[in-house]
C-alpha cells in the first residue's frame, strides 16, 4: 500500500481517480494501482474503488473472451474515476453494491512479514 498520506478525503478520492485513469489508459498495471492505495483508507468511496479494482483484476480471463463485458466494466470504472477526480463521493447505490461483499481494503502483510522474519533471522544470526 501507498505511504502517501492526504491532507483530505478529497485529494485522496482525487488521485484514486487519476490512479483508475491510469489503469484504463494502460499506463498503470491494476496490480500496480491497488499498491498505490492509501494506507487505512476509511472513506467508503476509496474502499469501493479498491474493490472494483480488484474485480477488473479477478475478471482478467472473463474479459478476454467476452469484449462486451470488458467495455461495459471499463465504462464503469471510468464513471467512478469521474466522479472521484471530481473529490465527490461515488453514489450510495455503487457503493452498497460493493460493501455487501467487502467491509475493508485488504492489505497484503505477507511480503511485510517475510522482511520482518529475515530481520529476525539476521539478528539472531540463523
Amino acid at each position: 500500500m501507498s505511504d502517501i498520506e492526504f491532507e483530505d478525503v478529497f485529494s485522496a478520492r482525487k488521485y484514486i481517480g487519476r490512479l483508475i485513469i491510469a489503469v484504463l489508459t494502460d499506463k498503470l498495471l491494476v496490480r500496480e494501482a491497488i499498491k498505490k492505495f492509501p494506507k487505512n483508507a476509511s472513506d467508503a468511496s476509496i474502499k469501493c474503488a479498491y474493490h472494483a479494482l480488484i474485480h477488473r483484476e479477478a475478471d482478467e480471463d472473463f474479459r478476454r473472451t467476452d469484449l462486451l463485458y470488458r467495455d461495459e466494466q471499463d465504462n464503469y470504472l471510468e464513471q467512478v474515476a469521474m466522479i472521484l477526480q471530481r473529490g465527490e463521493q461515488l453514489p450510495k447505490n455503487i457503493i452498497k453494491n460493493y460493501n455487501q461483499y467487502y467491509r475493508d481494503i485488504k492489505i497484503n502483510h505477507s511480503i511485510e512479514f517475510k522482511k520482518w522474519i529475515k530481520r529476525i533471522c539476521k539478528f539472531l544470526n540463523v
